[in-house]
């Protein structure tokens, strides 16, 4: 096996019987996992206690595989399906289940699915910590007290249809973001754009016809720049180190109402100084960027699954824009003063191919980026490695490899998994004032013992 020990370390495989509903940790295979190459044993540095706010999904149509400790190769367990591990915010996957799918197994819903076993009392997955925060641990989120919260914003602001809707994402859909803004702590969604210019094979707010349901309702209309400044200036006006944002999971693309954009900046900006105003983006109209830096804009996060052009191609199908485009946005918020992230769409098997991180490294630094969002990509395995071009030969690095490396090539690139406040840093840049640079280390927590 990978890593120190042998497979009795190991914990046990978890199924669910082909005729029960309730989840059996098998008395003799062992946790295996599939590297997007192979099936495998799980290194234990990649193993960790499943954290608190993680889900466990049934993997229909998918039999469970585990290795067989005699022979140390795997084996299709025929009694049950398998199970996979959705890991709360904050943590990163760093393999994918191992499972030998039927043939007429459906597309599964878009999570991001992972290994998961069961050892002494406690489920395991492979895993890594990235980020510190918690602000979307699930504990911390009392659903009654933001229903009572929610319901009186929108009675004190009956002509606010952002806030309407925030209301919508928080109750039904569950958005810790929209929920945060109720809650006045955090990061506050400012969904704004009703269309896109990609046709992301994962989109979570639309989907064609009779595929994977979306996991989002995207929003119908394009608010005004009086209700995004509204409600962004409620958020900064309550949380002290207020972060507002465009761009989130029920919204297309937000360059393309860049107008939009750029007055209720204007306006937020006449009205304070406070708050990190941040765009989740594309990347896709370095035009439109640049009259959002001018306008305010303080912080970008560019969106890529890989910095190699068929690859990012085959996920995103762009329409009227290319990876140059993306990296030239980058650029002009970082020669602004602002503050630039990579929203790193991390799959295994894909992200931690050495040519996929040589390609990561040179864009990170052709563009200065400051953080890399370390973010698992929610879809079906199996669809998005048939939808990319043939993987390259050899076995991959393994992405605690990928963080060792990024973090020797790269020793002031930061990781996480959220937007930060970054508001006192962009004003010294554009003050010209040097600014500090922080390593944000990921972290590690041990696997079983």
């Amino acid at each position: 096996m990978n890593g120190k020990g042998s497979l009795d370390d190991l914990p046990a495989m978890v199924f669910v019987p082909e005729r029960g509903d309730s989840l059996h940790d098998h008395p003799f295979y062992r946790m295996a996992v599939h590297d997007g190459r192979q099936v495998r044993a799980p290194a234990l540095e990649e193993l960790c206690p499943l954290p608190p706010g993680s889900d466990i999904f049934l993997l229909p149509g998918r039999l469970a595989v585990g290795l067989n400790p005699e022979t140390g190769g795997p084996e299709v367990f025929r009694g049950g399906f398998a199970v996979a591990a959705f890991a709360s915010p904050g943590y990163l996957r760093l393999a994918l289940p191992a499972v030998s799918r039927l043939e007429d197994a459906s597309m599964l819903p878009q999570f991001a699915y992972a290994p998961i076993g069961y050892r002494r009392g406690r489920f395991y997955t492979a895993a890594v910590r990235v980020d510190r925060s918690h602000r979307q641990d699930p504990r911390r989120f009392d659903l009654a007290r933001i229903g009572r919260r929610a319901r009186a914003l929108v009675r004190q602001h009956p002509r606010n249809r952002l806030i309407a809707h925030l209301e919508h994402c928080a109750m039904v859909y569950g958005c810790r973001a929209a929920q945060n803004f109720f809650l006045a702590r955090e990061e506050c969604p400012l969904p704004a754009s009703p269309t896109c210019n990609a046709t992301c094979i994962g989109c979570l707010s639309h989907q064609p016809p009779g595929g994977v349901p979306a996991s989002h309702e995207r929003i119908a209309f394009t608010p005004t720049p009086d209700e995004i400044a509204e409600t962004a200036l409620i958020h900064i006006r309550r949380v002290r180190r207020a972060v507002v944002s465009f761009g989130q999971g029920c919204e297309g693309e937000p360059l393309l109402v860049a107008d939009v954009l750029r007055d209720a900046i204007r306006s937020i900006r006449k009205h304070t100084g406070r708050g990190t105003i941040h765009l989740n983006t594309n990347g896709s109209r370095p035009d439109a960027v640049e009259a959002l830096c001018e306008a305010g804009l303080d912080s970008i996060r560019l969106s890529v699954n890989s910095f190699r052009r068929a690859w990012y191609e085959a996920y995103y199908r762009p329409r009227g824009y290319s990876l140059d485009h993306v990296i030239a946005s980058g650029r002009i918020v970082r020669e602004s003063g602002g503050f630039v992230s990579v929203n790193l769409l991390v799959f295994p098997g894909v992200t931690d191919r050495p040519e996929d991180l040589a390609a990561t490294v040179g864009a990170i630094r052709a563009i200065g980026v400051d953080l890399v969002q370390m973010r698992n990509l929610n879809m079906d395995p199996d669809l998005y490695l048939q939808s990319l071009p043939a993987l390259d030969d050899g076995p991959p690095l393994g992405l605690i490899e990928v963080l060792r490396r990024l973090r020797q090539e790269l020793p002031s690139l930061r990781f996480g998994y959220f937007n930060p406040p970054v508001r006192s840093l962009v004003r010294q840049r554009r003050a010209g004032i040097t600014p500090w640079t922080k390593v944000h280390p990921w972290r590690h927590e041990s696997g079983p013992g």
